[in-house]
C-alpha cells in the first residue's frame, strides 16, 4: 500500500509541476512523420531511486546533434539539446500552490530549484556558466548527461531541441523522477503554514 501510495504521489506531483502522468518514457506528444522527435530514455517518468546520481539518456530522431555548428547560424533540423533539471519545493506556499492546481497546464506550475549548474551538471553544466545559461539549462552536443550530488526529493526534467544558436523548438520531453530519503531519515517538517509536497499532491485529489 505504500508504494502505491507513493506512486499516486508522483504521479499528482507531476500534473502540478509538468510533465506526464505515465510510467512510460516521456516524449513530445505528437510525432509527425519525418519530423524532429526527442524522447527520455531514461530516468523513467514515475521512476524512485536511492542513488542521488541521474544519468539521462535521450533518443532523437530527425534532427543531427551538431557539436562543431555550435553557437553558430541555425540550419533546419540541426542543433543540440537543453537540459532542465528541476527539484520541485519540499514546502510549497499555499498561494503558488492554488495557482498551480488552477491552471495546471500554464504558468501557475511551480518550478522549484535548478540543478543546471557545474557542480550538479558536470562539464555541461560548465558549458551552461560559460554561455550564461547556468541555473536555466545545460546546453548538450550528446544524447546525454549526469547529474551528481542531487539531494532527496522529486524532480522535473525538460529537454528541448535547440538550434545552433541556443534558440530553443516546441519540440521536448519531460520527465519526473524520485529521488528516496536514506533509511531512517525522513523529510524536514514544513513551517509557516507551507504545505509538504505529497500534501500538495494529495490536494489535486
Amino acid at each position: 500500500m505504500t508504494a502505491v501510495a507513493l506512486a499516486a504521489v508522483a504521479v499528482a506531483l507531476a500534473v502540478v509541476f509538468g510533465g506526464k502522468a505515465s510510467s512510460e518514457p516521456a516524449e513530445a506528444e505528437a510525432r509527425v512523420p519525418g519530423e524532429p522527435t526527442v524522447e527520455i530514455i531514461s530516468p523513467r517518468n514515475g521512476a524512485r531511486q536511492t542513488s542521488h546520481a541521474a544519468v539521462v539518456k535521450v533518443a532523437v530522431d530527425n534532427f543531427e546533434l551538431a557539436p562543431r555548428q555550435f553557437g553558430g547560424e541555425p540550419q533546419l533540423d540541426e542543433g543540440h539539446l537543453r537540459y532542465s533539471l528541476n527539484r520541485v519545493p519540499d514546502c510549497v506556499d499555499p498561494v503558488k500552490l492554488l495557482h498551480a492546481i488552477n491552471s495546471p497546464l500554464g504558468k501557475g506550475r511551480l518550478v522549484g530549484k535548478s540543478f543546471d549548474y557545474a557542480k550538479y551538471a558536470g562539464p555541461n553544466g560548465v558549458l551552461a556558466e560559460r554561455i550564461g545559461s547556468a541555473g536555466s539549462y545545460s546546453p548538450g552536443t550528446r544524447p546525454e548527461i549526469y547529474y551528481h550530488a542531487l539531494p532527496p526529493g522529486f524532480y522535473r526534467l525538460i529537454v528541448n531541441l535547440a538550434q545552433n544558436n541556443g534558440a530553443t523548438t516546441q519540440v521536448h520531453a519531460v520527465t519526473n523522477f524520485q529521488i528516496l530519503q536514506p533509511p531512517g531519515h525522513h523529510a524536514k517538517t514544513c513551517e509557516d503554514g507551507k504545505v509538504p509536497s505529497a500534501k500538495a499532491a494529495a490536494r489535486l485529489g
